[in-house]
């Protein structure tokens, strides 16, 4: 039928090896129909986690409340709150909770008994949206050496007679033989990775807090997730390339926030010739101005350790400005003259000329600016960059994290009809696209895709080639450029908040976006942009912190966009008066949650205390979402059509059946 197809008939040839005859065919069109009426999976949504790795491996353990719920849903009437309580607990930390329970020296063995039941039921509870082939891939990835053990119990019927001792005997062996707490910990291991079919990080993973190279582990242990680069995973991504502004940036960044232990401890990266270069080239300098965020307390005498960290800061913003002042001379394109600032100071008289006005600055000591040239190293300032930028670059831990942020990440996704990305869809004052000069007058989704290709370029491309350099350069435009989509911003004020007293020079206006995101039919128009016109599509955002304490809501555009930056990052929280947003989507419709700050992990494991969230469900489906509903249902919808041609096919004898 259809050889005179060849493309058609070569593909079918091809799916015939799968399915050599009628009977396998008929078999997984059969399958294949019934998954497609089973409910939809559960997506997590976080952003913007800033490095807090504590707060985020909670939110995940505990599903941003999913567990409880589960638990709640299954014991409400027969455990008290606090026996709820330790139950989740154990399924967030069951090592912890275990080493913690053998301590107090107490026979385990009625509670490994009646735990491991409870465990059951909810594993049970958690994976019976999955066909059992799914199950058996989540025990395999989690629970690897219990993974037949558990699939048998989670598939028991205790009604059965024949059986019931047959399960009560499995359980009793386990903990004769001593390995009810390898058992529990898998059985935990496995409720947590089926609880989320898929996870999503719209963007901001590094920066600000102290560990996210903790942060990008855990994600790589992640069995379905997506990634939406923000501005600071941009800013890594190009320093791992090995552009030398954006590693200045981010240990500028880092220094900024005392935060070196990503740097030093995380990557392994020493800074120790930048502190040696620092000490001996600002010892008779004020530094003051320089001391860390997390320290700075107003007027203070600086201690040993503050005071090399100020110089530290001193050095690499200096270092910045500099290389921040080539990107632009080499890149008139990204038309960011207005931040040439080191040739606009002057020394004698103290001050700056900014936006044609003149400000005092806070510290006029830079002996390595060159007045005649300010934008060039000293040879010095040039050999530490030079090691900075091969240690960046011969990391192995950093090297391999970028490549899995370039593997699962991207500009923006489109998922289950839903437009996910961390900054925004850069646009005019009236609402228009914003036409990029740099980018051939591209705007809107046209725009999006090629700042995806700059970027993967800046990391991939052949290095000493013009792509790989443009691309390097275009990484910094997408952390701090004018209008970037990632930036958000006309303006990155790091010279004006370190240097100008005047808080007034410090505003950093954003895109026009955000004045439009309240607009439903702006936030149509985005969605229609890329081919979204489905009455339940959404935009999820992040980037912007919500600040619910002065009344801000995440939810915009009468529910047509949702914004998940709340405050993970604790340097955002007195603002945010929250600890972030996270957003769940499952078969039910869509909840927000909105979380209190984390109070560490032993006060979790001690006192059985989970993060306080308040949820809000704003969008119920009046019918369950299945699978048919979402991409993998049309995915699996096209393998059903393509398999019906092929039983065409056996039927009508143009190709051959064959045992298997």
């Amino acid at each position: 039928m259809y050889k005179e197809n060849q493309t058609n008939y070569k593909y079918l040839l091809e799916l015939s090896k799968s399915y050599p005859n009628k009977s396998e065919v008929l078999s997984e069109i059969i399958n294949l129909n019934a998954i497609l009426n089973l409910p939809k999976g559960t997506e997590h949504f976080m952003s913007d986690l800033h490095g807090e790795h504590e707060a985020f491996s909670h939110i995940r353990r505990n599903a941003s409340g999913v567990v409880r719920h589960k638990i709640d849903a299954l014991f409400s009437r027969t455990l008290t709150t606090s026996q709820r309580s330790e139950l989740a607990t154990l399924i967030y930390y069951p090592e912890e909770k275990l080493d913690t329970l053998r301590r107090e020296q107490i026979d385990l063995t009625d509670w490994y008994n009646i735990t491991l039941l409870r465990l059951l039921e909810i594993c049970r509870f958690v994976s019976s949206k999955y066909t059992r082939s799914k199950v058996r891939k989540h025990l395999l990835s989690t629970a690897k050496g219990f993974d037949y053990i558990i699939d048998e119990l989670l598939n028991n019927d205790y009604d059965k007679t024949n059986k019931g001792q047959y399960y009560e005997n499995i359980i009793s062996t386990i903990i004769s033989l001593d390995s009810a707490e390898e058992f529990i910990i898998a059985v935990c291991s496995a409720i947590k990775s089926m609880v989320i079919d898929h996870l999503h990080i719209v963007g901001d993973i590094f920066d600000r807090g102290p560990r996210a190279d903790i942060i990008i582990e855990q994600l790589t242990k992640e069995r379905s997730i997506d990634i939406q680069w923000g501005n600071h995973d941009a800013l890594w991504m190009g320093a791992a390339s090995g552009s030398e502004v954006c590693i200045a940036t981010v240990l500028n960044n880092c220094v900024t926030y005392k935060n070196l232990d990503v740097i030093e401890v995380g990557y392994g990266i020493s800074l120790r010739p930048l502190l040696l270069f620092a000490n001996e080239t600002y010892s008779d300098c004020d530094v003051s101005n320089y001391t860390p965020k997390a320290d700075f307390d107003g007027d203070v005498i600086l201690k040993d350790d503050d005071l090399q960290i100020a110089r530290m800061h001193k050095a690499i913003s200096v270092i910045l400005f500099k290389l921040e002042g080539q990107i632009i001379l080499r890149n008139p394109d990204f038309d960011m003259e207005s931040r040439l600032l080191l040739d606009k100071i002057d020394t004698e008289k103290g001050t700056v000329a900014l936006d044609n006005k003149i400000y005092p600055l806070k510290d006029t000591a830079f002996p390595t600016v060159d007045k005649n040239d300010p934008y060039s190293l000293t040879e010095q300032e040039a050999e530490v960059v030079q090691y900075l930028k091969n240690s960046f670059m011969r990391s192995e831990k950093l090297q391999s994290h970028i490549r899995f942020l370039y593997e699962k990440g991207e500009i923006y996704t489109i998922f289950n009809e839903n437009l996910l990305f961390h900054g925004c869809i850069p646009l005019n004052k009236d609402g228009s696209f914003m036409k990029f000069p740099l980018a051939q007058n591209k705007s809107g989704k046209a725009f999006m895709d090629f700042c995806d290709k700059a970027a993967r370029q800046g990391y991939f491309a052949k290095e000493g080639s013009i792509a790989r350099a443009y691309g390097k350069d275009f990484l910094w435009f997408l952390w701090c450029g004018k209008n970037s989509p990632l930036c958000a911003r006309e303006k990155i004020a790091t010279f004006e908040r370190l240097l100008i007293a005047d808080e007034s020079t410090w505003e950093e206006p954003k895109n026009a976006y955000y004045d439009c995101w309240n607009n439903a039919e702006t936030v149509e128009k985005i969605l229609q942009e890329f081919s979204l016109e489905e009455e339940h599509s959404h935009i999820i955002n992040g980037h912007i912190p919500v600040k619910s304490k002065k009344g801000e809501t995440p939810i915009k555009a009468n529910g047509k966009l949702i914004l998940i930056d709340g405050g993970f990052c604790r340097a955002y929280q007195p603002s945010t008066g929250i600890a972030g947003y996270t957003l769940i989507y499952n078969a039910d419709g869509m909840r927000i949650s909105a979380h209190e700050p984390f109070k560490g992990v032993q006060n979790a494991i001690k006192n059985n205390a989970d993060i306080i969230s308040d949820t809000v469900i704003f969008e119920h489906a009046t019918d369950k979402i299945r699978v048919k509903d979402t991409d993998t249902g049309k995915r699996i919808s096209e393998k059903i059509n393509d398999l019906k041609l092929l039983l065409e096919n056996y039927e009508s004898g143009s190709i051959k059946e064959r045992r298997k």
